[in-house]
């Protein structure tokens, strides 16, 4: 019976699309998290009958043939690139993005990668971090002697050195955009890496048209919304119990055939 396989894609994809929704709730708390969204397409369809042919010689064409559908499969897993909560931690090297834009580091191996994890440091060299120890690019250093770090919208840094009366300009934070952030890669530890379906990226000044700007001492938050991703969860087991009752009704019918048939 093409209804047993038929319901059991339905049921593959309702089960792929739990396990999204249970990394968007994993996930509620981590800093610049994009929650995901599945999305399926319909597969092949079996042709009955075909449409647009005479049903016999010198009449017109059917109007309607018979093609029947067999099932579902994953098409995308979709992350939603829209701004996270802004919440305040009072921290100098903690940076947000308020709008549009990726704050690039250098990866291991030399290569950009990119993030919206504005949780920064310094390390032992006074190079600013991300919290994997990832240098931020542009590549800036802040003197050891700084008693305060001042970062203004347009992502200029400031280092406030002891014994000078005017702040020193250490560095300018940059942000990188896609024409199709979508397609970014993800790779953990809050890191993307660009992609043939992202695009290049393109630089620019915090502020400046395309760009979010930076706002200090605060941090972007996971844009998962707590209440939709139960609400998907609940549509997601109830469309997984209805193809399990499609499979168990094909199983009683195929039982009630091979019963008459003795």
């Amino acid at each position: 019976m093409r209804a047993l396989s038929i319901a059991a894609t339905g049921m593959s994809a309702q089960q792929l699309n739990v396990e999204v929704i249970a990394n968007n709730i994993a996930n509620i708390n981590t800093t610049g998290f994009k929650r995901a969204r599945a999305e399926f397409t319909d597969l092949l369809y079996q042709v009955e009958r075909t449409n647009g042919i005479p049903n016999s010689s010198g009449t017109g064409a059917i109007p309607e043939g018979a093609q029947l559908g067999l099932g579902t499969r994953l098409a995308a897993i979709r992350n939603v690139h829209i701004q996270g909560p802004l919440a305040n931690t009072g921290n100098k090297l903690d940076v947000a993005i308020n709008g549009s834009g990726w704050f690039q580091v250098a990866g291991p191996d030399g290569e950009t990668l990119y993030t919206r994890d504005g949780a920064f440091n310094t390390n032992e060299n006074g190079q600013v971090v991300t919290l994997d120890g990832y240098e931020v690019q542009p590549s800036m250093t802040v003197p050891a002697n700084t008693l305060s770090i001042d970062i203004n919208k347009a992502g200029e840094v400031y280092a406030q050195v002891a014994g000078q009366t005017t702040p020193t300009l250490v560095g300018q934070l940059t942000l990188a955009s896609f024409p199709n952030s979508a397609g970014l890669e993800e790779l953990g530890g809050n890191l993307f890496r660009q992609t043939v379906s992202s695009g290049s990226a393109t630089t620019g000044i915090p502020g400046q048209t395309g760009y979010g700007s930076i706002e200090q001492g605060y941090l972007e938050g996971s844009n998962v919304d707590p209440v939709k991703e139960i609400t998907d969860l609940i549509s997601a087991q109830r469309a997984y119990e209805i193809n399990s009752k499609v499979i168990q009704a094909a199983d009683d019918m195929a039982g009630t055939v091979s019963k008459g048939l003795r």
